[in-house]
C-alpha cells in the first residue's frame, strides 16, 4: 500500500510517518522543506505547496491512501485563511486523484456538552482559536462531500509528545473524558490510531476521536 502524507515534517506528521514506516509502508512525504524529512529507504520526500491543488493532484495520483496532517503553523498571523486555503486544495486534489483521504484536525470542534463545541467555550485558549475555527470549518465542508472517501480524526483535548503505550479508546463527536477530566493521548498513539484507520477503514465520511 502506497501512502501519501501531507505535512510529514510537523509534530503529528512526523509521528504518523514513523508509524507508517514501522509498519512497512512506503510513504511519499509531502512537505515544504524536504531537508526536514530524514532519509529512509521507505520514504520519498517531495516539496509541494499544499495550497496548490494542481501540483498536489499530480503527486497524489497512484497512492492508495492520503493522510493530511497539514498545518500552516500555529504562529502564522493569518492561520485561519491559510489553513482553509490548504484544506480546500487538499480536498480538491484528493477528489481529482480519486484518493482515499484522512484529515487530522483539532479537538476544538468536539462537543463538550450537547450542542456546545469546545472552541466556543469562554476558556478556550485565544492562541489556538483561529486554527481551531479553521479546522472546524474544514470538517463542516467535508461533511458536504458525498463522493470523496474521507474521514476526519480529532485528537483529544490533551495531545502530548510520547511513544505508543496503547490502551486508548475511540469516540465520535464528543470530548472524551478520563474520569472527570478531559482525556489525552500521546502523539505516538494518535499515529497508531491513524494507521489503524488506514489499514482497516471504519469511519467512512465520519469524524472520530481517540483518547485514554
Amino acid at each position: 500500500m502506497k501512502i501519501a502524507l501531507i505535512g510529514a515534517s510537523g509534530f503529528v506528521g512526523t509521528a504518523i510517518l514513523n508509524e507508517a514506516v514501522s509498519r512497512g509502508y512506503h510513504v511519499t512525504a509531502i512537505v515544504r522543506d524536504v531537508s526536514k524529512v530524514a532519509a529512509h529507504p521507505q520514504v520519498t520526500a517531495v516539496a509541494v505547496d499544499a495550497q496548490d491543488p494542481q501540483a498536489l493532484t499530480e503527486v497524489l495520483k497512484g497512492h492508495d491512501r492520503v493522510i493530511s496532517a497539514y498545518n500552516p503553523g500555529w504562529s502564522a498571523p493569518d492561520i485561519y485563511d491559510q489553513y482553509l486555503k490548504g484544506a480546500k486544495a487538499i480536498v480538491a486534489a484528493a477528489k481529482a486523484a480519486h484518493s482515499w483521504l484522512l484529515v487530522v484536525g483539532g479537538a476544538g470542534s468536539l462537543e463538550i456538552a450537547p450542542g456546545v463545541q469546545l472552541v466556543d467555550t469562554p476558556d478556550f485558549p485565544a492562541e489556538w482559536k483561529q486554527g481551531a475555527l479553521a479546522a472546524r470549518d474544514c470538517l463542516t465542508a467535508l461533511r458536504h462531500e458525498t463522493t470523496l472517501d474521507w474521514r476526519f480524526v480529532s485528537p483529544p483535548v490533551f495531545l502530548e509528545p510520547g511513544d505508543k503505550r496503547g490502551g486508548y479508546h475511540l469516540g465520535g463527536d464528543q470530548v472524551l473524558f478520563s474520569g472527570d477530566k478531559p482525556a489525552g493521548i500521546s502523539v505516538g498513539d494518535l499515529a497508531d490510531g491513524v494507521l489503524n484507520e488506514v489499514e482497516k477503514p471504519a469511519h467512512l465520511r465520519q469524524r472520530f476521536t481517540l483518547g485514554y
